[in-house]
């Protein structure tokens, strides 16, 4: 939590062990960092959300998504790290239900003065997948060499079979399409969709509509 926090927790925590037991010895051979390239913004909102947790106050923002933009008001009961980014688990008074919130698509946080009794978490509540789409979209594709390194990075040495061709063949679930669309089209000439076919179709369309922006702007 040091990491984005303004407070050091750890050095707090090893005090305090430290006067039961003299023997403790902390060797740094393992550095966490669990901050952004937004590490300042990130910071500042945890400390908003911790501060609001502690005192049982609801909490306002704005929350940016694929859809719309809208403010919303929750009262917030965690906060956690899952799928690389940071997020708020919180009972959405707009919604009425218990609700996920991503910290970097949310602006201009503040704490209110409205406070709130506890409610209990349903069970449901705290399966995160849940928050997402249960549809899952099937990926098929073949990807130049040259960007064996990021399917490596981000799904590990064995998420592809190499063809006659030295082509990488990946086959994967994405449970947002959206998500897979713009994964895709980040390896630009380096990828060949096989399936989905309404993604292949989506992607000739970027094609032309930013063939069209460049010819319009050579004109």
């Amino acid at each position: 939590m040091d990491s984005v926090s303004r407070n050091t927790y750890f050095n707090k925590l090893l005090e305090k062990l430290s006067l039961n037991d003299k023997r403790i010895e902390i060797k740094d051979n393992v550095i966490i960092d669990l901050a952004s390239h937004y590490k300042n913004e990130l910071t500042e909102k945890t400390y908003i959300i911790k501060k609001a947790i502690d005192e049982q106050k609801a909490i306002t923002f704005i929350y940016y998504n694929q859809k719309s933009e809208n403010e919303r008001q929750i009262e917030p009961y965690k906060l956690m790290f899952k799928w690389s980014s940071w997020y708020v688990l919180g009972y959405c008074l707009n919604k009425k239900e218990f609700r996920l919130f991503k910290l970097n698509r949310l602006d201009d946080l503040k704490i209110t003065e409205q406070k709130y009794s506890k409610r209990e978490i349903p069970e449901k509540g705290l399966a995160f997948d849940n928050y997402f789409s249960s549809n899952n979209f099937k990926l098929k594709a073949m990807f130049n060499q040259s960007v064996k390194y990021r399917l490596i990075d981000e799904y590990g040495v064995n998420c592809y079979l190499k063809n006659e061709n030295d082509e990488l063949y990946f086959e994967r679930e994405f449970v947002s399409y959206n998500y897979m669309l713009q994964w895709v089209l980040s390896f630009g000439d380096k990828v060949r969709v096989l399936e989905p076919e309404n993604l292949i179709e989506d992607i000739k369309k970027q094609i032309i509509n930013i063939n069209k922006m460049y010819k319009t702007n050579m004109t």
